[in-house]
Parts: C-alpha cells; sequence; structure tokens
C-alpha cells in the first residue's frame, strides 16, 4: 500500500526506514522521500513512526 503518493513510497519502505532509525516525518522524507511533496501523508507517517516506536517497546529485553 502507498503511503506516499507523490513519490510512490510504500508503508514498507516507511517502515524500513524507521527500522533502520528515522524517528521523525522528516528523517524519514530524507531516508525514502515520502512526505516531502504535498504532505498530505505526513499524518499517516507519523502514525507509522508512533506505532513503531510502540511495537519497540513491547519487545521483550534480553535478560
Amino acid at each position: 500500500m502507498y503511503v506516499c503518493i507523490c513519490f510512490h513510497v510504500r508503508e514498507r519502505e516507511v517502515r524500513s526506514a524507521i527500522h533502520c532509525g528515522a524517528r521523525t516525518e522528516e528523517s524519514v522524507g530524507d531516508a525514502c522521500g515520502a512526505g516531502t511533496g504535498c504532505g498530505s501523508c505526513l499524518d499517516r507517517i507519523r502514525d507509522l513512526i508512533e506505532g513503531e516506536a510502540g511495537a519497540d517497546t513491547l519487545l521483550p529485553s534480553a535478560a
């Protein structure tokens, strides 16, 4: 599914950018171009960042 229609960026590309360290809409844009056009996808990008951050906190810690 496309997150950013302007630059044809798919959700998996945005998630990959987040997994590689992007933690803001701007850093996701720098990594893959999403959100750097019209900006209508910024809310979705923010949701993905927040979702991935929440998923990180649910992982069990190594003992």
